[in-house]
């Protein structure tokens, strides 16, 4: 995320990041339970959103994350994008499944969302990869940015003809286009 950052920043973009309690706690290893149900991890979203509102004005806002972040950004999407607070929704490495478990789909809100949403994916991501994910059945507000090679962190092999940097950079720059006009993206992209 910190190099993801960096790179919209460059593309003129401002970022307001966060991170749930559960993952600043593993992070500074006092704790390695699982996340805490879905409803806890929206309630932490929305305060969070309500904070980097008053911390930015701006009339194009996005919300989005990396992973379960990107899922609950798409949780409350619709619900943000209907009453005019946000312009669209960016996922990256979305988790379309748990790992192993390609049956146990996360996408019923996926198939009737309203708010245009990038989804930044890499073509072998574990969590979702392009093959199964193109046989979807997802919300014509849904564009993807695929990652040449890219795992569920957008990460290429060694042996591929694209570097992780190359990939990062890219993602950002789909990233920007769609800042500009997260409508017209989504509808064009599909």
């Amino acid at each position: 995320m910190t190099a993801i950052t960096g790179l919209l920043v460059e593309r003129e973009l401002t970022v307001v990041r966060f991170e749930f309690a559960y993952m600043a706690a593993r992070r500074v290893g006092t704790s390695r339970r699982p996340p805490p149900k879905m409803p806890v991890l929206v309630e932490a979203y929305r305060e969070a959103l309500a904070l980097a509102r008053r911390q930015v004005k701006s009339t194009r806002f996005l919300i989005g994350g990396k992973s379960m972040g990107g899922r609950v950004a798409s949780l409350i999407a619709d619900e943000e994008f209907a009453a005019g607070r946000v312009a669209g929704c960016v996922c990256l490495g979305y988790p379309f499944h748990p790992a192993n478990k390609p049956a146990s789909l996360r996408t019923a809100h996926l198939e009737s969302m309203r708010c245009p949403t990038l989804i930044v994916q890499g073509e072998r991501d574990a969590l979702g990869e392009r093959a199964e994910v193109e046989g979807l059945k997802l919300s014509n507000a849904i564009a993807f940015a695929w990652m040449r090679d890219g795992d569920h962190d957008l990460k290429p092999r060694k042996s591929a003809d694209v570097t992780h940097d190359a990939n990062l950079e890219t993602a950002a720059d789909a990233i920007r286009r769609f800042s500009q006009t997260p409508t017209a993206s989504a509808r064009s992209a599909r």
